[in-house]
């Protein structure tokens, strides 16, 4: 791996999350620290089964650093699976359920896993591929003759700690991104990555019996960042199977959730339920927002109606920069991100990487305590995503476009690399392109992200057709969905006579985008 030497201050982090976690089970062993549904566990029990999965896991040949996948909705062996993995010296290899069989199939390849977890949910996902693959599988919520049965292996191990020394630059999780072309970029954090990010458990009352509602997948950044600290703090964290605005209410007002996590469209869908007002929120004490911009006009109403306080992070899975908006206390910068965390700088650069004037616009570069250990396997792509001051320290590249105002607060502007964010989920337009690319009645292509209500903005295929071509643009685009992930899909294609490039041949996305975002302008 390339040496990335992230700045930790006079204070570096001195211990790992697998220790915390294990002094907080010996401390309050009858607290409760997961619930989900019905289920609910204390965090005694919850310190047996993390042992059990470790000691399973070395059972079946685990060695230190080595990957182990899950492919899973949120529920309590995934929680259980995450820290149990960590404790045997593992990297917790989260899959995402929105990816395609192909992409999954490559994820699982690329990372050399050695043991695979799967819920029945998610089974045919895997299921052409999976028994060819050499590693150790196991049902998690279901009987198949080539998987062991998770309940079954686990009740065969020790619920002794296992006490498999964790050092800081360990790895800890590799977290991939969705695609159907190529191979999947894994990006890795090591345990000074994740454990970096625990001083902002006491700022924010992660360690004060918060009881933090997570509805995002654990096999997102933005989940993890707020599963963490709240396992960090000794505290509870209610999960949710799958997200549902009325039901997310109903858990607020029963459970008496202090913290939250959620990404834009989340906060829209809940802004808009009919009697939103009707429900008892008040115990909601701090409420956190990332993963995509979250409108202007959406934090004024979570302000003005949804109690405690809104917090917005702009930051990356690869980590770096980090800005927060304290939505609260700058009501008059609410089309910001916000300001630089402790310790983090951000520079931006022209395309030259140049440092641009104070208030141009120009690429983002953020370095911080928080940053990957670079792309799993592939110093390649981490090199091209470095930039360097001109003291040679590391920056990584946002590829978003923004600006600082005169008082310090990022403006995001145009995003420079094509990526689409749906539902607080990334989706990179050349994935897609590449899929009605290999349309044979399709010419030409762009795919570009359209304001969405449901999801915040959502792909928009435009394609130029041969001349013969007598397809039409549903069935073009019911070919192209039918071999792309489920939160990849094509929200519709529409048929262009040319599309607009420039001199050198790009075609211009911004002027094809335009028309769709004005009406969404101030």
């Amino acid at each position: 791996m390339l040496p990335i030497n992230p700045p930790q201050g006079d204070s570096p982090p001195g211990e790992t999350i697998v220790a915390r976690l294990r002094a907080n089970a010996a401390l309050h062993p009858d607290r409760l620290a997961l619930v989900c549904g019905a289920a609910r566990v204390t965090w005694g029990d919850f310190e047996e089964r993390i042992n059990r999965v470790a000691n399973t896991l070395l059972l079946n040949g685990l060695q230190k650093g080595d990957n182990v996948a899950i492919l899973s909705a949120n529920s309590i062996p995934y929680a259980e699976l995450f820290m149990g993995i960590l404790r045997a010296g593992g990297c917790v290899t989260p899959l995402s359920s929105m990816a395609s069989s192909d992409a999954l199939q490559k994820m699982l390849t690329d990372c050399g896993a050695v043991a695979v977890f799967v819920a029945e949910q998610f089974f045919g996902l895997v299921a052409e591929f999976i028994t060819e693959m050499p590693l150790k599988r196991f049902a998690i919520d279901f009987v198949h003759e080539n998987f062991q049965d998770y309940e079954a292996a686990l009740a065969q191990a020790s619920t002794s700690d296992p006490l498999i020394p964790i050092a800081m630059s360990d790895p800890f999780n590799l977290i991939y991104s969705s695609g159907t072309t190529g191979t999947p970029k894994g990006i890795l954090h090591n345990h000074l990555m994740r454990a970096a990010q625990m001083d902002r458990v006491t700022p924010n009352g992660y360690d004060d019996n918060a009881r933090t509602l997570l509805s995002t997948p654990l096999y997102s950044n933005t989940t993890i960042v707020s599963f963490l600290p709240t396992l960090f703090g000794g505290s509870t964290v209610h999960l949710m199977s799958k997200f549902d605005a009325r039901t997310y209410l109903e858990i607020v007002e029963r459970e008496q959730i202090t913290h939250t996590m959620l990404v834009p469209v989340q906060y829209k869908r809940i802004m808009d339920i009919p009697d939103f007002d009707t429900f008892d929120l008040s115990s909601m004490r701090v409420k956190f927002s990332t993963s995509a911009p979250l409108r202007a006009d959406v934090k004024a109403d979570v302000l003005a109606r949804f109690p405690g306080t809104l917090q917005e992070y702009y930051g990356l899975t690869e980590g770096g920069g980090v800005t927060v908006l304290a939505a609260h206390e700058h009501p008059d910068k609410l089309h910001t991100v916000g300001k630089l965390a402790p310790g983090n700088d951000i520079r931006l650069i022209d395309s030259e990487g140049r440092e641009v004037a104070q208030g141009q616009v120009g690429e983002i570069c953020g370095r911080g305590p928080t940053m990957m250990a670079g792309y799993y396997g592939r110093d390649d792509l981490t090199s091209a995503y470095i930039w360097r001051d001109a003291k040679g320290h590391v920056y990584f590249r946002s590829g978003d476009m923004g600006s600082f105002d005169v008082d310090g607060f990022l403006v995001l502007s145009d995003r420079k690399k094509d990526m689409i964010i749906s539902g607080g989920l990334n989706i990179y337009a050349n994935d897609l392109e590449l899929v009605l690319l290999a349309d044979p009645d399709v010419t030409d292509v762009a795919v570009i992200g359209v304001p969405s209500d449901a999801w915040g903005e959502t792909p928009l295929g435009l394609v130029t057709l041969r001349v013969a071509a007598t397809r039409t643009a549903k069935e073009i685009l019911e070919a192209a969905n039918a071999k792309l992930g489920k939160s990849q899909r094509l929200s519709a294609i529409e048929v262009r006579d040319t599309l607009p490039r420039s001199t050198i041949g790009k075609i211009l996305k911004k002027d094809l985008r335009a028309p769709y975002w004005e009406k969404e302008q101030p």
